[in-house]
């Protein structure tokens, strides 16, 4: 990508943030370090905490582009994206089809599948599921997820036989798909996309049982490493599985694809993140920051993506 140079070309900026799914609270957090940053340099950039009204406050808002920030439903599944291209307002990262498919755990996994990318081993829960059965087949531990939400809400770890029944149920209380995924014990790592660059990896140590919540915005325990500790050609790896994973689902602009590996060093492509968190805990900025890309340059390069050409 070309850097501009001139901050004016980007008109009138909403940076829209908040929204009302279960990520409300990050979004905002990443939202006003957008708006900070692009106001640092220069750009007429406005918040917007996005309510039922938005499409209404848009309209009559006058801007010329958006910087989506609203994690989770609403604004990163595919639903904003549909109604900013009807009112013909450019935005940062992926279309319609690719954030739907991206915050759809379920339907990603499936067409990773389909293109033979290595992912863990999963089921689909309801309540007819014979939870005996998906703990034998799976093995212990796994991992029990909301198919359609991010930030690790609603994620439980099952280690006990006879308890996968009553982690679905919390996992259920966010979303009617529910996964039970495969425990892949050698590591969790992250690969931020830039345009159509792989940035560093990230290794991710939590000092919790697992990456939660609280984990990725609250503690200051959790370790990250960047560079990651692999071998080179390790990382290469990794950056090139994540650069066709994000392709596969149709992605673009900016996002992150998180990994697991296993005991032997092999990568599984876990997950994407259409709409990253851009938060101070946050791990594009981080990565973006290993490549030697501070935080407002990089804000800038991602709203970029929205000029064309």
């Amino acid at each position: 990508m070309n850097k501009v140079r001139d901050a004016r070309l980007f008109g009138k900026v909403a940076v829209l943030m908040g929204g009302w799914s279960a990520e409300r609270e990050i979004s905002l957090k990443s939202g006003n370090a957008v708006l900070a940053a692009l106001k640092r340099c220069g750009v007429d950039a406005h918040g917007v905490d996005a309510g039922h009204d938005v499409l209404e406050v848009l309209a009559c808002g006058g801007f010329d582009r958006m910087f989506i920030a609203w994690h989770g439903r609403g604004g990163e599944d595919g639903e904003l994206q549909g109604a900013l291209d009807l009112m013909q307002l450019p935005y940062t990262g992926s279309g319609v089809l690719a954030s739907a498919l991206g915050m759809d755990k379920w339907r990603s996994k499936m067409v990773w599948q389909a293109a033979n990318l290595p992912i863990p081993e999963f089921e689909l829960l309801d309540a007819q599921s014979d939870f005996a059965a998906v703990e034998q087949r799976l093995g212990l531990p796994l991992f029990v997820k909301p198919a359609n939400e991010g930030s690790s809400i609603g994620v439980s770890k099952v280690t006990t036989a006879g308890t996968l029944g009553a982690a679905w149920m919390v996992a259920a209380q966010y979303d009617s798909l529910v996964l039970a995924e495969q425990y892949v014990g050698g590591g969790e790592y992250t690969v931020a996309i830039l345009g159509d660059t792989a940035l560093p990896a990230v290794r991710i140590v939590p000092a919790t049982e697992f990456y939660d919540y609280e984990a990725k915005y609250f503690r200051d325990d959790t370790r990250y490493l960047c560079p990651c500790g692999l071998a080179a050609q390790q990382e290469q790896r990794m950056q090139q599985l994540a650069l066709r994973a994000f392709a596969v689902l149709g992605c673009s602009g900016w996002g992150r694809v998180d990994f697991l590996l296993d005991e032997a060093g092999n990568p599984f492509v876990l997950e994407v993140n259409t709409v990253p968190g851009m938060t101070d805990h946050s791990l594009v900025p981080m990565a973006a920051r290993a490549a030697g890309i501070e935080f407002d340059e990089l804000v800038l390069r991602i709203l970029e993506g929205t000029l064309g050409g």
